[in-house]
């Protein structure tokens, strides 16, 4: 039987929203934002273990009651630089609990208005894929480069174009032996890929967006309202 663990990375500071505080622990319909994320993993039957990553100097978890997810959360105190780092020390630490066949989800902690949905349907998709793959959406809009001074230098097709989103599931042996040898890539889909493997792209939808910037709070916190009727 297939058993699923999933990876949280928090360890970042998330400074592009310009807060005294890490982005994770902003507050967002009452809550941290990063309880949402982790609420909606550990409302999924089928993961077996929910592990939030965070630096050894985060003094703002402690802050927060996390009581609620009664046992599925684990905490780690194994942050690294970069995110690949963190999932790889996270896996680290995981050890023996981890068997090489066993599939490893890793979400993003800005990812706040993951749905129960989004994580059912990467399961059932991608249950005996022999590589993995990743949420994402095809690209809707026109896609411009711009060159040195801000100006479009071209107009990119958007044709078989996709913006990656999380949860990104792969086994545990493949996910350890592509971030050992691709350390430097942005996500673990770029890391099987940098191993000569295509992972597959799982349809999602935007609502799925990473928190970035300030203004994201807002909309993040309609569309969990919306949930809530």
């Amino acid at each position: 039987m297939n058993r699923y663990f999933a990876i949280v990375p928090a360890a970042g500071s998330g400074s592009r929203m310009g807060a005294e505080r890490p982005k994770q622990y902003l507050p967002l319909a009452g809550r941290p934002l990063i309880w949402h994320a982790l609420a909606t993993l550990c409302a999924v039957p089928e993961v077996e273990r929910v592990v939030v990553v965070i630096s050894a100097e985060d003094e703002w978890w402690v802050a927060h009651d996390w009581s609620c997810f009664d046992g599925r959360l684990q905490v780690l105190r194994a942050g690294g630089a970069t995110r690949a780092e963190t999932v790889r020390n996270a896996l680290r630490e995981l050890g023996d609990d981890l068997a090489p066949e066993d599939w490893v989800l890793v979400h993003d902690a800005a990812r706040a208005c993951l749905a129960r949905h989004h994580v059912e349907v990467l399961l059932e998709t991608l249950a005996d894929d022999p590589v993995g793959g990743l949420l994402a959406q095809p690209v809707a809009d026109t896609l411009k480069r711009s060159d040195e001074t801000g100006r479009v230098q071209q107009t990119v097709s958007r044709e078989s174009m996709w913006q990656a989103q999380t949860p990104q599931m792969f086994r545990a042996g493949l996910l350890i032996r592509a971030l050992d040898e691709k350390p430097g890539v942005t996500d673990e889909a770029g890391a099987v890929e940098a191993c000569g493997l295509a992972p597959k792209l799982v349809p999602a939808d935007a609502t799925n967006f990473k928190v970035t910037y300030p203004q994201d709070l807002a909309l993040a916190e309609l569309i969990l309202h919306s949930r809530s009727f």
